[in-house]
C-alpha cells in the first residue's frame, strides 16, 4: 500500500493540430480518453478528474462514468489548466496531484502510483517525473521523442526534441538516411515520459511565470520550471512505458496493439 495520497488529473482538448478531436478517436470499440481513464483507475489514485475545454469530450466522458472539469478555453499547457481544476476544488499546496495525459492510452497504471512516490519521497522539490533508456538511433533523432539529460542527484537538467547528449565522435559525420544501428556506448540517452506530478502550491505558482523562449522553441511546458529555477525530480520508470499518441502513426500502431 502506498503512505501516501495522490489524484488524477486528465487534461484533453479537442483542438490537437495533427489528430484533431484526438481523445474522442476510437480504439478498440470505446474513445482514446476512456482508455486513458479506465488506466488511471487501475492505479492507487483516490481521486481522477479529466479536464477540458470541449462539450463534446465532457459529455463523452461522463457517458461512461468519468468526473469532469471544465475548464477556460484559453490555456497553453495541460499544466495551465490542471492548475486551474485545483484552485477549483481548493485543493491544499501539499496536495499531489499526478498529470496524464489524455493521449496515453497504453500507460502502466503502476507509472502513476510511481512518479507520484517520487515526489512524495522528495520534500526539496515540487515537480516530479519519469524516463526509460531509448532503444535505437531512430528514436534519438526522432523529434517526437523527448529526450532528457539528468544530473548526479537524478534531477533534470534539460529536455529537448534533438539528440542529446550530443555524442561528438560518433555523430560527427552522421547522414540522417544512414543513421548508425547502434547506440554510443558509455553515454546514457534516456526518453522523457510525459508523465507529470506536482504538488498544489507549485502549481499556483507555476502559471503566474510567463511563458519563455526555450518552452517556445522546443514546444515543452517542462523548459519553463527549469527556466525558472525550480527543480524537477526524473526517476526511471519500474516498467516500458506503453506507446502515446502523437502522430497518426502512433494511432494506427496502438488501434493494432489494442485490438482495432
Amino acid at each position: 500500500m502506498l503512505n501516501h495520497s495522490f489524484i488524477v488529473v486528465i487534461p484533453a482538448r479537442f483542438g490537437a493540430t495533427r489528430l484533431p478531436g484526438k481523445p474522442l478517436i476510437y480504439i478498440s470499440g470505446r474513445p482514446m480518453i476512456q482508455h486513458v481513464w479506465e488506466r488511471a483507475c487501475r492505479s492507487h489514485a483516490q481521486h481522477i478528474i479529466i479536464a477540458t475545454d470541449d462539450m463534446r469530450i465532457a459529455t463523452a466522458c461522463r457517458a461512461f462514468g468519468a468526473e469532469v472539469a471544465m475548464t477556460s478555453k484559453h490555456h497553453r499547457s495541460g499544466t495551465d489548466r490542471i492548475a486551474e481544476v485545483s484552485d477549483q476544488y481548493g485543493w491544499a499546496d501539499d496536495t499531489l496531484i499526478v498529470n496524464l495525459q489524455g493521449d496515453e492510452p497504453c500507460i502502466a497504471p503502476s507509472l502513476l502510483d510511481q512518479v507520484a512516490a517520487i515526489l512524495a519521497e522528495h520534500s526539496e522539490v515540487n515537480m516530479a517525473t519519469l524516463c526509460y533508456p531509448l532503444a535505437n538511433t531512430q528514436q534519438l533523432f526522432d523529434r517526437n521523442v523527448v529526450k532528457v539529460v539528468i544530473n548526479a542527484h537524478g534531477q533534470a537538467l534539460y529536455f529537448s526534441r534533438a539528440p542529446i547528449p550530443w555524442q561528438r565522435d560518433a555523430f560527427h559525420s552522421f547522414d540522417q538516411s544512414s543513421l548508425p544501428s547502434q547506440l554510443p556506448i558509455n553515454t546514457e540517452f534516456l526518453r522523457h515520459i510525459g508523465l507529470y506530478a506536482y504538488r498544489a502550491g507549485f502549481l499556483r505558482r507555476y502559471v503566474k511565470w510567463p511563458p519563455v523562449a526555450l518552452e517556445q522553441a522546443e514546444a515543452l511546458e517542462q523548459l519553463r520550471v527549469l527556466y525558472y529555477g525550480e527543480r524537477i525530480q526524473v526517476a526511471m520508470a519500474i516498467e516500458q512505458p506503453g506507446r502515446g499518441v502523437d502522430t497518426p502513426q502512433d494511432l494506427i500502431a496502438v488501434q493494432q496493439l489494442l485490438g482495432d
